[in-house]
């Protein structure tokens, strides 16, 4: 499973994107615990933490929104890893 980052969610996680290697039947909820589990430096000033980023993100299960995290993820699968966004 590949995991991509954007935004505040990169900075906080260190990097754009990561794999983790999970089992089958493995859930996005799964996936999310396995990102947490990673230890990580501190991120750069002004950015919260990972787990407050993915607790309000919205993600994307091959390019498609995912609203369940029981929702299974295969070994090929994408998440993205949306945090909200300001702007206009």
């Amino acid at each position: 499973m590949n995991v991509r980052y954007f935004a505040a969610a990169r900075a906080a996680a260190g990097l754009e994107e990561e794999k983790f290697d999970l089992p089958e039947g493995t859930t996005v909820a799964g996936l999310l615990d396995a990102v947490l589990a990673v230890e990580r430096p501190e991120p750069p000033a002004g950015t919260p933490p990972l787990p407050r980023i993915l607790s309000r993100s919205s993600f994307l299960l091959n390019e498609v929104a995912v609203r369940d995290q029981s929702t299974v993820v295969g070994p090929d699968d994408v998440v993205d890893v949306l945090p909200p966004f300001a702007g206009g």
